[in-house]
């Protein structure tokens, strides 16, 4: 018998865990299929006259900007006569209870009308179908509006109908104001009933239904409205949307606001034809004495600038001695109605004592009016003054003094302005105590006072500047107003800086190139001083880096100083080694340079120094072309018995190529020889050796023999008419060593034919 133990046998079970995994999968699927089954939308057809921006799988259904649906496919079919397209559409399974009958569905694109651009979100979404829900009975077949349908009474705010004989040119969408702030629009419009009259369907928002009250007046506000006349040309309108898109204006003829009956929404009010008509404003009667150029109906009343009433009526009195006149204002002025309120009529008028209301040849005759304070006791009836008010001193704002040589164009009422906007205005004129100067009052008005401190600089705008060139005349001025009435204009470089004093004063430029130029002085001295003058401008590359203060004669008067202060790039130009030299017009048979100097006369050209020099304030100017500076090329010395036509400027060659300057000249030491300095440029200094030769090229070298005939040579057409000098450098030993700067060569009348022959191979220098 074995002593192995004896084996265990247990049955084994037919089924396995993997098993498992075909169930499971067959669960996933059918659940799948389920959620697939259940979230399907809903299939709905839109009939559409066509197509044209609409794409299967791409164009969205979209309410209030969110998409419920999507377009699922496109077919041609026949409705009674006509061909048509049936727009499939799949929409979203939450949106069912809203597909009724009066549901409405539209294409929405981009579209530019006169009443604004719609659409413009479809530049980059694209195209989309636009749905507002209707009730009624469960559909799935709707047929498609050809554009949005106008707004819906439901819309919470106020929903008005105007009645008007004619549209005009309101359309869907035309804004409606109120005071020229935008307060509703226009929803639609459509015949009466009995086809007498156009009824206008009018939304106002609900954050502006208080201001429509019973007794409120609507106009039509669309485009311009233009009388024209012997008293002037009147254009008037609400605003450029309402000039582009029409529009309608709205207002009351009181500004009481307390125990008013609530607006009844189905009753109609009147569409008047324009402001007049409304007539909505407050009345007031003004006498005058005198009344030249008024006229009913066209006269306007202004403040500020503005149009705030009109002349309704004109009666003179049996004497002709004065004239009451019937206004009709502006609802905003009727609190200003009161005790101080103040009228005159503003006509051109010409006098030694100067030009006053100028502007009335443009816009005609008119009344202007000065509110009193508010808390004055009202009143209706006024006596116009016979000429315009003192300003009044004691307002509020700020109060400078300013002092100017000349009054000009300056008058009292004159504008002061800042970046063009009015800020303020000219209050009075005097002569200073020792009457060689003019003191103008001037008043800021208070919002506007932080514009000025010590920095701020003031000039005369009056009339206007021109500055002419050779490109072409370039008138300025600082607005219409300052041509017509004068003015004066401030900038304040350093809105930081200090106030100083109660009663700021500050000086008067005559422009405002005066007023803002900030410099550093210089002196240029030079032999001459034709041409120029006090404001010759100082130029570099062409742009203007600053001017001429002031041309005197030194003390010597052995030269000429000038004085001039530079206004750019002051740490380049201010320094020793800048170059100032005098440009004037050049004629030539070979240059023509500089024509602008023949008209305007001539200006000062700098070169600035280069690196770090020292500052420097005292220069002495150049005449004629620019030469090389002191630290640029080969700086070598020419010596010759006698100058002879050779002058700064003149070109250098070698071998008829210009590769320097000649740069200035002197009397030696001794008086018996002439010194020329010259300048190579840089990349060209290798040509230059020991060894070279220099020549005069100026003018023809003739040589006549009787066996070989006559030979005329020259360098070029230039040198032959302006001078010149040419060298060569030998080949081999004879070539030396290379030049060294200040090295003095002798200058020969005319060349050996030797030296034209020589031609060493010299590299010259790329990087230079």
């Amino acid at each position: 018998m074995s002593d192995l133990p004896k084996a265990s046998v247990r049955p084994v079970s037919n089924l396995s865990v993997i098993w498992i995994l075909p169930f499971l999968a067959l669960a996933i699927g059918a659940w799948l299929a389920w959620q697939a089954y259940n979230q399907r939308g809903i299939e709905v057809d839109v009939v559409f006259e066509s197509g044209e921006g609409i794409e299967v799988g791409k164009t969205a259904v979209v309410y209030k900007g969110m998409s419920v649906g999507t377009v699922q496919n496109l077919r041609l079919t026949e409705d009674g006569s006509r061909q048509v397209v049936v727009v499939t559409l799949e929409m979203k399974k939450e949106f069912q209870d809203h597909l009724r009958e009066r549901t409405r569905f539209w294409l929405v694109r981009p579209s530019i009308t006169l009443a604004g651009i719609s659409g413009l979100e479809t530049l980059v979404s694209g195209n989309y179908i636009g749905v507002s829900i209707g009730e009624g009975e469960k559909a799935r077949r709707f047929y498609a509006l050809a554009e949005e349908p106008p707004m819906p009474d439901s819309r919470f705010g106020l929903h008005l109908t105007l009645e008007a004989d004619t549209l005009g040119s309101i359309s869907r969408g035309s804004p409606v104001f109120y005071r020229q702030i935008e307060v509703g629009q226009v929803k639609n419009y459509q015949l009466a009933a009995d086809q007498s009259t156009v009824e206008i369907k009018v939304f106002i928002k609900p954050e502006y239904t208080s201001l429509v009250r019973k007794n409120t007046r609507f106009w039509n506000a669309s485009g311009v409205n233009v009388e024209a006349n012997l008293t002037g040309v009147k254009l008037h309108t609400e605003s450029l949307a309402s000039i582009v898109a029409g529009g309608i204006a709205f207002s009351s003829p009181s500004n009481t606001t307390g125990n008013e009956e609530a607006v009844d929404p189905l009753q109609p009010f009147r569409l008047y034809e324009n402001f007049e008509a409304a007539q909505i404003g407050i009345r007031a009667q003004v006498t005058f004495e005198d009344y030249e150029g008024l006229e009913a109906e066209h006269t306007p009343v202004m403040y500020k600038g503005m149009r705030v009433g009109v002349l309704k009526h004109l009666s003179v009195e049996s004497g002709f001695a004065s004239a009451e006149a019937e206004l009709s204002l502006d609802p905003l002025i009727e609190p200003y109605l009161v005790e101080g309120t103040e009228f005159w009529l503003v006509k051109p008028s010409i006098s030694l004592a100067g030009i006053t209301g100028l502007e009335a040849l443009v816009k005609g005759n008119y009344i202007s009016i000065r509110p009193g304070e508010k808390d004055a006791a009202p009143k209706r009836s006024f006596q116009a003054r016979a000429k315009a008010p003192p300003l009044d001193i004691s307002s509020p704002g700020l109060h400078l003094v300013l002092f100017a040589d000349t009054l000009g164009s300056v008058d009292i009422g004159s504008p002061i302005l800042y970046k063009q906007v009015k800020v303020g205005s000219v209050q009075s004129y005097q002569f200073s105590r020792d009457q060689k100067s003019v003191i103008i009052g001037v008043h800021i008005e208070p919002s506007y006072v932080g514009l000025v401190n010590s920095s701020s600089r003031f000039w005369n705008t009056s009339g206007i500047a021109l500055n002419a060139s050779i490109a072409g005349i370039q008138m300025r001025s600082e607005s219409l107003q300052s041509i017509l009435l004068g003015g004066i204009s401030f900038e304040t470089p350093d809105r930081n800086a200090a106030v100083t004093g109660k009663i700021q004063r500050f000086q008067l430029y005559k422009d405002r190139d005066g007023a803002l130029k900030q410099g550093v002085p210089i002196e240029i001295s030079l032999q001459r001083a034709d041409g120029l003058h006090p404001g010759v401008p100082i130029r570099y590359r062409g742009l203007e880096v600053g001017r001429i203060d002031s041309v005197d004669l030194s003390e010597d008067l052995q030269s000429v100083r000038l004085k001039a202060l530079i206004t750019e790039a002051q740490e380049q130009i201010v320094r020793a080694g800048s170059i100032f030299r005098v440009i004037r017009p050049e004629l030539g048979l070979l240059k023509t340079a500089n024509l602008d100097t023949l008209v305007f006369g001539p200006y000062i050209e700098v070169q600035p120094a280069k690196g770090s020099a020292a500052k420097q304030t005292r220069f002495v100017g150049l005449e004629g072309p620019q030469a090389p500076l002191a630290d640029e090329g080969l700086s070598l010395v020419l010596s010759a018995p006698r100058l002879g036509s050779i002058k700064p400027g003149n070109p250098v060659t070698y071998r008829e190529i210009v590769v320097g300057r000649v740069v200035d000249y002197e009397l030696g030491p001794n008086a018996d020889r002439v010194l020329i300095k010259v300048r190579i440029e840089p990349r060209f200094s290798p040509l230059v050796h020991t060894g070279s030769r220099f020549w005069e090229s100026s003018g023809l070298d003739m040589d006549f023999d009787l066996l070989k005939g006559a030979r005329i040579r020259s360098e070029s057409l230039e040198t032959l008419l302006q001078g010149g000098i040419a060298f060569a450098t030998p080949a081999g030993e004879k070539m030396g060593r290379s030049a060294l700067p200040g090295q003095t060569f002798v200058l020969f009348k005319s060349p050996q034919d030797e030296w034209l022959e020589w031609a060493p191979k010299i590299a010259l220098d790329k990087k230079k």
